[in-house]
């Protein structure tokens, strides 16, 4: 598979799949979810902190992601929207939750993560082969032009009546 960036607005994609959930479309398979990654901070040069507080450190964040790829994986692309939502620095000596995926919905992604413009987000697609390119292109055009297709088997197949 080949793996590029996208250069939509994360809201815009977002917005558009539940605008074509809300009219029935089955065409996507739609997953997300969040995970809360503990990262060390690593040792600055300006010696404020002794050794062994720098090594109680860390930083949490929150990461969300959503994977959007067709119903009929034959046709050969996937689109991963990620949100990375740093933190304030975290003592690990605190009681913490162990990292877990936790499964959200659509809506939850939207609201906790994309609409109060929370962290940085980016969108990856994946494709393969030609055909994936081509069912990819039409709905990133759909996507940016805010087309709603009705399903037929005509935008599944790669052509827009």
């Amino acid at each position: 598979m080949d793996i590029y960036p996208v250069d939509i607005d994360p809201e815009q994609v977002v917005r558009w799949l539940m605008v074509e959930r809300e009219r029935g479309a089955s065409r996507f398979e739609i997953s997300a979810r969040r995970l809360n990654e503990m990262h060390r901070i690593e040792p600055r040069a300006d010696g404020r902190l002794g050794d062994a507080e720098r090594e109680d450190l860390s930083d949490e964040a929150t990461v969300a992601r959503l994977d959007v790829s067709p119903t009929h994986a034959s046709e050969g692309w996937r689109i991963v929207v990620s949100v990375e939502d740093e933190l304030l620095p975290f003592d690990p000596e605190e009681d913490s939750e162990e990292e877990e995926e936790e499964p959200i919905d659509l809506d939850t992604f939207y609201l906790e993560f994309i609409r109060p413009g929370r962290g940085t987000a980016s969108i990856t697609a994946e494709t393969e082969g030609p055909a994936g390119v081509a069912h990819l292109g039409q709905l990133l055009h759909a996507i940016e032009t805010n087309s709603h297709v009705p399903e037929s088997p005509s935008f599944t197949t790669g052509k827009i009546s």
